[in-house]
């Protein structure tokens, strides 16, 4: 967790391997079965309130001969964690993806109690 001179704003970062279907001829890579995967991101540490949180492909290895389609997305966004997720469709083909995400949002102080 990186905290800014602010040290109520919080920003925590990662880099995630969402996938490796290239191996075990696993249904990205096939083209047939489930077309989403989805992995629960946990932050290093709680934020205050719900962060703003952005994903982006940082690697994919996919198929040459058939369309590139994606859609990624940050849901089930708390103050804990997140839900990363990786969407394609027709006949596109993935091997494998790792995905980079970048949370920020408000935390809290050392000396906040919740009382009820």
């Amino acid at each position: 967790m990186k905290r800014l001179r602010n040290h109520l704003v919080g920003i925590d970062q990662g880099d995630t391997v969402l996938f490796s279907d290239f191996e075990d001829g696993g249904e990205m890579w096939t083209g047939r079965g489930q077309r989403e995967r989805r992995r629960r991101v946990a932050f290093s540490e709680p934020f205050r309130d719900v962060p703003m949180v952005h994903v982006s492909i940082s690697m994919w290895d996919v198929d040459n001969e058939t369309a590139m389609r994606a859609d990624v997305a940050a849901e089930t966004i708390t103050k804990d964690g997140f839900d990363l997720v990786f969407r394609t469709w027709g006949d596109t083909r993935v091997a494998r993806v790792r995905m980079a995400w970048l949370a920020m949002g408000e935390l809290r102080q050392t000396d906040e109690w919740d009382l009820y």
